[in-house]
């Protein structure tokens, strides 16, 4: 829905550069490049392009809406709790982790009174 409101509002400009009747160039939202072959005569430090050209430049633009505004007073009473439950699950996704207790964290193991591998002759090789 996003995608086609942002494509509706949006001005496009499709520029194309034909040069004998080819295509030589599309560009979207700025100008074409020329090729370079448009007859320019010097006349007076004035360059002008001649008549008889044989480019041919084609410009198509479609104008965006300008006038989009939010209605509020379209929404139902059914809508209310659909729209209630998203924004409290969607605002739920971004709580904080609760810290979790970890039980044996200040346990304290007892004291060694005998070496018990000693005792019990049981040594890791």
């Amino acid at each position: 829905m996003a995608l086609l409101l942002l494509a509706t509002t949006t001005s496009w400009k499709v520029e194309k550069h034909f040069c004998m009747g080819h295509l030589v160039d599309m560009a979207f939202f700025v100008d074409a490049q020329d090729c370079g072959m448009d007859m320019v005569s010097e006349s007076d430090s004035v360059a002008t392009i001649d008549k008889k050209s044989c480019c041919d430049d084609e410009v198509i633009a479609i104008e965006g809406q300008n006038d989009v505004r939010p209605s509020f007073n379209d929404i139902d009473v059914e809508q209310q709790p659909f729209l209630v439950a998203y924004t409290y699950t969607y605002l739920g996704l971004f709580e904080p982790i609760a810290v979790q207790n970890i039980p044996h964290k200040q346990y304290i193991p007892p004291k060694i009174v005998k070496d018990i591998h000693l005792l019990d002759d049981v040594f890791l090789i």
